[in-house]
Formats: C-alpha cells, sequence, structure tokens
C-alpha cells in the first residue's frame, strides 16, 4: 500500500520561526512615514506591543516560539502532508503531488498559526482590546479564536461583500466572542469618508483596515492586529514550510515547485520562505505565488511605495500594488482582494527570487472540484487558486513526460464558502479581468515617494 499521509510528532513542532530576512541578498527598504522619512519603531507603538514591532524590523536568522504558543499548536499541528495520488491519477500526471493541509486547525485555516502569537504578545504587554479587519472571514475566526483563549476581546471589521457572501464564517466569530461589523461602517470616521462617496460600497481589505487602524490608534486599552502582509506575520506562519522540510526528508522526496495563493502573503510566505532558505544554502526550488486576475498585484501592479489601507492611516511600505484606494471586484476568493503584497515577497519577486502567476476565477473553483472529487477535502477558494496552479503544471508535465514533484498549501477548507460552489454550479459566477485603464487610474494616486 503506497502511502498517502506524512506524519510528525508533536514534539517535531518548530522551536522557532524563520526570518527570510537572513538570507536576502539587499536589505529590505525601510517604512516610512507621511512625510517619506524613515520610521523608527516608536511609530508602530500605538497599534503593536513591543515584542511583535522587535520582530517586524529583526535581522535575526530564528526567533523562539514562545512555548504557551508552541502549546497551543499542539491543537492543530504538526499538520499533515498529502501525497495526492488520486489526483495524480485523474490527471494521468506523471507529477508528483503534495499538499500541505492548514483546514485542521480550529478555524479552519492557517491564519491560527499568526493569530495565536499575536494574541499572546498583546497580553503579555496587557492589551485587552483587539480590532482587526477580515476578508472572507478566516483571518477573523483566526483572531476571535485566539482572543478567546487570552482573554482578549475582538472587533473585527468583515468586507461587506464578504460579510453577505459568508454569513457562517460571521457566525463563527461571534461563537468565539467577537464582535463583527460590516465594512464600510457608520461607526468610524474612515467609514463614513467612504460611505459618503458610495453609499453601496462593497467594501474592500484596504477599508477594513482603515477602519481597524482608526479604532485601534484612537484608544489606549485597544491594538490593532494584522492578518498577512507584516514581516512578524510571515514570520509566525513559517512553521507551515519548516514542517513541510522534515516530512520531505522523511520520505527521500523534495519539491521541484512550490505553489500558494498569494494575497498579502502570509500563506506564500509561511510555506515558500523556509524553501528559499533551502535555495540560499545552494538548492534549486521555484517558489511560485499564484494570484485572482481580477486583482493581480504582483503580475501587473507597481512596485512603489504605498499605504497598506485606503484612507492612508498606515505607514508607507515598498511592495506590489494597485493603489491604495484600488476597489477590487466581488470575487469569492476574499481572501486575495488586497491591493498590495507583504513587503517581503514583492521585493523577492521584483529581485527575480520567486515567481508570480495569475488566474481567472471560475478556472479555480473548476480545479478545485477536480480536486475535491480526486482527494475528497473541498477547498477554500483561495486555496483553489494554488490548486488551479498545479494541475496547470501537472498537465505540462503530461505532455512533456517530465517527473516533477510539486508541492502547495492547501490553506483552508471551504465548507463555508458553498455558497460559492452553488453559483459555480449554477453559472453565476464570471470571470474579471481587471481593465487596464481602472489599474492605471488608482496607480495615479500613489503617493509621491521615490522607491528606493
Amino acid at each position: 500500500m503506497t502511502q498517502t499521509k506524512v506524519l510528525l510528532d508533536e514534539s517535531e513542532i518548530p522551536t522557532h520561526w524563520y526570518n527570510v530576512v537572513s538570507d536576502f541578498p539587499n536589505p529590505p527598504a525601510p517604512p516610512l512615514g507621511p512625510d517619506g522619512q524613515p520610521i523608527g519603531p516608536e511609530a508602530l507603538a500605538p497599534l503593536f506591543p513591543m515584542a511583535l514591532i522587535e520582530q517586524e524590523v529583526s535581522v535575526e536568522r530564528w526567533i523562539k516560539i514562545p512555548e504557551e504558543v508552541r502549546e497551543i499548536y499542539q491543537m492543530w499541528r504538526p499538520s499533515p502532508l498529502y501525497r495526492a495520488h488520486r489526483l495524480e491519477k485523474a490527471l494521468g500526471t506523471p507529477a508528483k503531488i503534495f499538499y500541505k493541509y492548514e483546514g485542521i486547525s480550529p478555524a479552519g485555516s492557517h491564519k491560527p498559526n499568526t493569530a495565536v502569537a499575536q494574541a499572546y504578545y498583546n497580553r503579555q504587554s496587557g492589551i485587552n482590546k483587539l480590532t482587526t479587519e477580515t476578508g472572507a472571514g478566516q483571518w477573523g475566526c483566526a483572531l476571535a479564536l485566539a482572543g478567546q483563549m487570552f482573554g482578549i476581546s475582538v472587533r473585527v471589521f468583515m468586507v461587506k461583500v464578504s460579510y453577505d457572501q459568508k454569513p457562517f464564517r460571521r457566525s463563527m466569530m461571534q461563537t468565539w466572542g467577537a464582535d463583527v461589523f460590516a465594512s464600510p461602517t457608520d461607526i468610524t470616521n474612515a467609514g463614513r469618508s467612504i460611505l459618503a462617496d458610495d453609499p453601496d460600497s462593497p467594501g474592500s481589505l484596504g477599508i477594513a483596515i482603515s477602519e481597524a487602524v482608526e479604532e485601534a490608534a484612537s484608544r489606549d486599552d485597544t491594538n490593532y492586529a494584522l492578518g498577512s502582509v507584516l514581516n512578524h506575520v510571515l514570520l509566525h506562519q513559517t512553521v507551515i514550510g519548516q514542517e513541510a522540510q522534515k516530512q520531505f526528508a522523511k520520505i527521500g522526496e523534495y519539491p521541484d515547485m512550490i505553489f500558494a495563493p498569494c494575497g498579502g502573503g502570509s500563506n506564500f510566505g509561511g510555506v515558500a520562505f523556509p524553501f528559499f532558505a533551502d535555495n540560499a544554502a545552494g538548492k534549486n526550488v521555484r517558489l511560485v505565488a499564484v494570484e485572482p486576475s481580477s486583482c493581480p498585484t504582483l503580475t501587473r501592479g507597481h512596485y512603489a511605495y504605498d499605504f497598506g489601507d485606503t484612507l492612508g492611516m498606515t505607514p508607507l511600505l515598498l511592495q506590489y500594488t494597485l493603489g491604495h484606494d484600488f476597489i477590487p471586484p466581488s470575487i469569492h476568493a476574499g481572501g486575495l482582494r488586497y491591493h498590495g503584497d507583504s513587503a517581503l515577497v514583492s521585493q523577492m519577486y521584483k529581485e527575480g527570487l520567486i515567481e508570480a502567476v495569475a488566474v481567472p476565477q471560475i478556472a479555480t473553483f473548476e480545479a478545485g472540484i477536480t480536486f475535491a472529487r480526486a482527494e475528497g477535502i473541498i477547498p477554500a477558494p483561495e486555496s483553489n487558486h494554488a490548486i488551479r496552479a498545479v494541475i496547470d503544471e501537472a498537465l505540462r508535465c503530461k505532455e512533456s513526460a517530465e517527473e516533477k514533484t510539486l508541492f502547495f498549501n492547501l490553506s483552508g477548507h471551504g465548507h463555508f464558502d458553498m455558497a460559492s460552489y452553488d453559483m459555480y454550479f449554477s453559472g453565476e459566477l464570471v470571470d474579471y479581468e481587471y481593465p487596464e485603464v481602472e489599474i492605471e487610474r488608482a496607480l495615479h494616486n500613489l503617493p509621491k515617494v521615490a522607491a528606493g
């Protein structure tokens, strides 16, 4: 009988997070303030505890995971590595396909890997309230769960279109004690200004970030937590790739290509960064970020300093961006509807260290259904993007008779996304190719700061 799952013991949960900056050929560009000058850690103090700020700017290769965080990780970590035998057979490909399954966490995605860490450090600093944004709801659920574990109250600004599309994720957050609001709201200045311009705004992650940051910055007892993009968030996610390295070593395999969905970058960074360390040490694995063609940040964006939110309340980061006032179409992969990308992922793409592809919505659902019918797991719409790219590569291997080893991160299950699948089956889903004129319009409003 051929092996399907590769498992690790709980004692093999990583003891340290891996900091990819330590292997960068060039140092990252500094964040800037509104005046265009580099900011120091003190500028982030109104939003984050000092321990996370230190991680944000650290160049240390390894950062120790607190034992209390590792003990909570034991609830779902180590996550299994699967060999997709049935998918390989369905495709008739000579390629070997592996996936790491993060949907076994209580929240159903990879997001608790950083939510638990952020809640821990905030509690250590005496904070008992957190605000955040969420797109599809995976991050909001993860932070609600982590807040419950550490006695922290959580307020979530959920992008309005996802608030309506995914009511059960909203229910999950409320089950874990969080307050959830459809963003833009009328309870913040940021939300009211957006609604004044567009009363029917579907919202965006950029708008929701503006609302959450405003609340946190205006209250001494409240901090802000972000589910992607920032360095410390991607740092916490590297437990995924580190476990995968051990699992591949256990069976004497190693991937030729690694794929992960990429919105803000936490999923991609979590699985790809530890393997980038292998590349830096002389190995050769291709790292591919997969994004929606309707929100093509890496593949059609501009490398520039930009705000992380719509109203310009955050520091400026050097990133691939479609413009902070970009409002993406209401696709069902809500976690990928973000105008920018992690500064670390962006720098790696700019320097040719990673690759990126964009895929259309309908094709991603086709891929997700192919996967579900072969492997049994119904993937989240975000995860379907990586599956699409993996299937495309596996079919290329079929044509060329190449026996590549392909690996992707199955970042979460789609149990609360079935309305999206219903729309696919009824023919109601459409593909969005974002018009170049709209991208150019959004890029025209970038802050006037030189990119390095």
